[in-house]
């Protein structure tokens, strides 16, 4: 589903398969998204490109690009909601399927028959969106906040070929990441998660001040260019805490997903979620490097599922 042509000169670090890793082509996005070509500015070395401190430009282009690369029509986000760059987000789901690829011969299953929980699927719902595109696969998105879930299932209703691909539920308590949401009985291939960077809401407003500083822009004026919800940028005790809290509830549900997995925005967090991992001792666990352009994070991946079980667990959904 994905497409193997190669331009020369990649950008580093991004995965092999994910379409965005040779650049943008703005002439072909501007055409199928008009809106973009306002954006559109020449860099000093003579390419295109957009203002990336601009909030406006940076949803203009992420909606180009999931129109024209993953066939969404009509994706837009409430004022002030995250916006998150798309090629870091495909890069999470193509090395998630690498991990369903192994001990499946190497063949990454697509099709409904894959099921996906994105925990805290946001407004902007871009996993679900570009994991079906990219792979056939279902997702159930869960997020805290309602205004989130219906804006989600706005796109969804906008786009007939993503009818039942896309379920959404509300977690009604924020410190239960699992009870609530899962159905008796309901197993999941992959759960996945972007958790939220900051420890309150005083350390989201200056990380988000010091950006704009850095930026160019003015302290506290007009958000930052990939915006954000308190639920969407902090919880109590920060990264950390969240990424403790998720591997600890996983082990209460150990056989109700093939793999877990987490992305870690910071570096100084992957050693207590190594400890916390030694704690639960899932029967396999990795973390994954990834990279997009200067962004350096990390993609925790583990299982409770023994590898006889994997077999079995593959033969029965996969087939």
């Amino acid at each position: 589903m994905t497409n193997p042509a190669a331009p020369a000169s990649p950008k580093p670090g991004l995965h092999p398969r994910n379409r965005h890793a040779h650049g943008y082509d703005f002439a072909t996005l501007a055409a199928i998204t008009p809106e973009l070509a306002r954006f559109i500015v020449t860099t000093p070395a003579g390419s295109p490109s957009i203002d990336f401190a601009n909030p406006k430009a940076v949803k203009a282009l992420n909606k180009a690009l999931l129109e024209a690369d993953y066939g969404v029509s009509g994706w837009d986000i409430p004022p002030g909601y995250l916006c998150p760059p798309i090629p870091g987000r495909a890069d999470l789901l193509h090395h998630l399927a690498d991990m369903l690829a192994e001990g499946n011969e190497g063949r990454i299953p697509t099709g409904e028959r894959v099921r996906v929980l994105d925990i805290g699927v946001g407004a902007n719902g871009v996993y679900p969106l570009i994991g079906h595109a990219e792979y056939g696969w279902r997702f159930v998105g869960v997020d805290t906040e309602q205004k989130s879930l219906d804006n989600v299932a706005r796109i969804v209703a906008a786009n007939e070929h993503l009818a039942g691909a896309i379920e959404l539920r509300h977690q009604p308590v924020p410190d239960n990441i699992f009870v609530g949401v899962l159905r008796s009985g309901e197993k999941f291939d992959l759960t996945l998660c972007n958790p939220p960077f900051h420890a309150s809401a005083a350390d989201a407003r200056f990380a988000s001040e010091r950006k704009q500083k850095n930026l160019g822009q003015t302290p506290g004026k007009g958000g930052s260019n990939f915006g954000g919800q308190d639920n969407e940028l902090w919880y109590p005790g920060g990264e950390r805490a969240f990424l403790t809290r998720l591997i600890e509830q996983s082990a209460g549900i150990p056989k109700r997903a093939l793999w877990f997995s987490a992305l870690i925005s910071k570096a100084e967090n992957l050693r207590h979620v190594e400890a916390a991992l030694a704690k639960v001792k899932p029967t396999a666990s990795r973390i994954i490097a990834m990279s997009q352009g200067q962004k350096q994070s990390r993609l925790a991946v583990w299982s409770f599922v023994g590898r006889a079980e994997r077999q079995k667990w593959m033969l029965a959904r996969w087939g």
